[in-house]
């Protein structure tokens, strides 16, 4: 029991954090309870009860956050792109849809469920005292109350409930499961020519006319769009940092005020002797297990190196008793409180008494200490400075920020007063109207564009006013050179054009020799085609167009000749020769109908889901699904370049 303790201590509560972090993670402390308004556009609304672009932002803001402090060393690029923001905005109107339906179902359980489920949930085992209460100490370390445990975990208990039962209760029938993996797992032979534009680019040459009628009809891909060189400050608490001062004095009042941060957690080796008797058991089997260990405790106390050996052949504890006893080092927290009480009083080498818990009793040898050493000031010195800095920094910061936004609009000809008053970096950028999907940084941010790209701004190039970037940041910026949306001449995109025609060109070679091929094929069935390959579903490598034609092809007309138009990558030819039984060691896996009857009870609760979407009347503004089409028509282009 107790090393079930020690080993899982981290598994367990991260369980448990798994189950509420995602609602600090979208929402914050009050998001189940309070949706409030942000004065900025709505991107989405549930039930009448809008999303807006500042809880968007800060949403996908706090998400990378927790990614991050996940994996620091994740490329936060990969992050921030729409895709992402999409998925963070997708997951915001979830878990409003859940929390509708949760309230509308009654699932939030009440105080008596909720303390039932808590005291005998497992996974909750590392949270609880022994007398069956929260423990603080680890609530305190995530920044919870009991009360915003409560709340949370009750919140969450019901929002899981919406789609739980259906999850759990979906069928799979066997004829479906049949058919499906049949057309899943199903390969066929097939004999195999592809022509790649790539092979016939130099076989092409277009002409200045070519060139011309390309760029006449096909001008929007070249389109400069309507940008704006400026230049911009950022008020931050890095900015301000740079200005705090403090003294010797003052980093150790910090350091000595905050010694715990700076000193290692305690940690304890020690055996035990356990036997077992449960707090409900008849008083006359208590005494005996407390007998039991009292004999075993004389028993050690006369002979101390024999304790490995005593506890191996009489301890009750199936998880340490074949060490001899031994729990290896553990910490203030992962045992419960006798034992725990017991183990930190002792010294290395000496036994208790015997210890009464809610498992039994047990007899302890405490075998090492570590920890407990206070790092020196001088060592931590650094790292203080730095976050005593932090703190008055964003102490400073509300008034800062009423400054700065009164000099950027009381001296609007210049940022160079509000530079010279906040010791700011001026910094200098092009400004998209609209931005390119994927792009980031704060010149593309909606506020600020909006506000960047009007006419007054345009014209009189005076300071915008200050933009709330969010996480504490400020930004004001001022248009340089603006220069309006254009089409350049032909000669400033000739080598653009030229790649574009001479890649259309080839195409329609290829297209031409494959679609040639496939009609000898049709006429003459005997042709020979270079490659054998076996075409399913799990060969990618071929493009879904080709996996799709092939297992399309009528199986009770073959061999039968298929062709696909690859578009600008050229094209296939095939001759589907025969059907071939599935891969044995997919299809005799026992475990691929278990995945087939998980994946349809997902299909079902996803199916489920997206009806709770209509109900509750979830909806995403035009403009946000627009924006979420331009970039993956972008990102589609990007990987068809490639």
């Amino acid at each position: 029991m107790f090393d079930f303790f020690r080993n899982h201590t981290r598994w367990a509560l991260g369980f448990v954090l798994l189950l509420i972090i995602p609602s600090f993670v979208f929402f914050g402390v009050e998001g189940y309870t309070q949706f409030r308004e942000a004065g900025n556009a709505k991107v989405a609304t549930v039930d009448g009860q809008s999303i807006t672009q500042a809880e968007w932002d800060a949403a996908h803001q706090r998400a990378i956050d927790n990614m991050r402090r996940q994996m620091p060393g994740i490329d936060v690029k990969l992050l921030d792109t729409p895709q992402a923001k999409r998925e963070t905005l997708d997951q915001l109107i979830r878990q409003r849809v859940l929390m509708s339906e949760a309230q509308s179902q009654h699932f939030f359980p009440g105080d008596a469920r909720l303390q039932r489920i808590f005291a005998t949930d497992p996974q909750f085992q590392t949270l609880r005292n022994a007398d069956g209460t929260v423990n603080k100490d680890i609530l305190n370390a995530q920044g919870m109350s009991s009360e915003m445990f409560a709340q949370q975990l009750r919140t969450d208990i019901g929002m899981n409930q919406v789609l739980a039962g259906l999850s759990a209760s979906a069928l799979a029938p066997k004829t479906t499961v049949s058919t499906t993996l049949d057309a899943v797992l199903q390969r066929r032979e097939v004999l195999a020519q592809r022509f790649d534009t790539k092979d016939y680019e130099t076989k092409v040459k277009p002409t200045d006319a070519d060139l011309q009628t390309y760029y006449d009809a096909n001008q929007t891909p070249f389109r400069v769009p309507e940008q704006a060189e400026v230049e911009y400050v950022i008020l931050d608490i890095d900015a301000l940092q740079k200005g705090v001062t403090v003294t010797e004095d003052d980093l150790k009042k910090y350091y000595t005020e905050n010694a715990a941060r700076y000193t290692q957690a305690e940690e304890r080796r020690a055996r035990h002797i356990l036997i077992t008797a449960s707090k409900d058991a008849p008083a006359a089997e208590r005494q005996k297990a407390k007998a039991k260990a009292e004999e075993l405790l004389a028993e050690v106390r006369k002979a101390p190196a024999s304790f490995a050996d005593v506890a191996k052949k009489h301890s009750q504890d199936p998880g340490s008793a074949e060490r001899g006893g031994d729990l290896d080092f553990f910490a203030r927290g992962a045992m419960v409180k006798p034992f725990e009480d017991a183990a930190f009083g002792m010294k290395p080498g000496e036994i208790s008494p015997v210890i009464d818990s809610e498992f039994g009793y047990h007899v302890i040898r405490l075998e090492a200490v570590r920890g407990g050493e206070k790092k020196p000031f001088e060592a931590v010195r650094a790292e203080i400075e730095t976050e005593v800095k932090r703190q008055l920094a964003q102490r400073k910061y509300a008034e800062s920020a009423e400054q700065f936004t009164n000099t950027v609009y009381e001296q609007a000809d210049s940022l160079q007063p509000v530079i010279d008053k906040f010791k700011l970096e001026k910094r200098t950028g092009v400004a998209l109207r609209t931005p390119a999907p994927g792009a980031t940084g704060p010149l593309t941010n909606a506020k600020l564009l909006e506000t960047l790209f009007t006419t007054d701004s345009i014209n009189s190039k005076r300071n915008t006013d200050a933009v709330d970037l969010g996480q504490s940041r400020l930004i004001s910026a001022r248009i340089v050179k603006h220069q309006p949306a254009r089409v350049p001449p032909l000669a400033d995109v000739r080598d653009k054009v030229l790649q574009a025609v001479v890649r259309k060109q080839a195409s329609e070679l290829a297209r031409k020799d494959g679609e040639a091929l496939l009609a000898k094929l049709q006429s003459a069935p005997d042709t020979a085609l270079p490659q054998k390959i076996t075409v399913s579903r799990g060969v990618a490598e071929l493009g879904r167009e080709v996996v799709d034609a092939v297992l399309r092809a009528d199986s009770t007309k073959l061999p039968l000749p298929v062709g696909v138009s690859l578009g600008e990558q050229g094209y296939w030819v095939g001759k589907v020769l025969k059907v071939l039984p599935a891969d044995p060691a997919i299809a005799n896996d026992p475990t691929v109908p278990e995945q087939f009857a998980r994946a349809w009870a997902q299909a079902e609760a996803a199916a489920y889901y997206n009806a709770l979407k209509l109900r509750h009347k979830a909806e995403v503004k035009p403009a946000v699904k627009a924006a979420a089409a331009a970039a993956s028509a972008a990102a589609g282009a990007s990987a068809a370049g490639k």
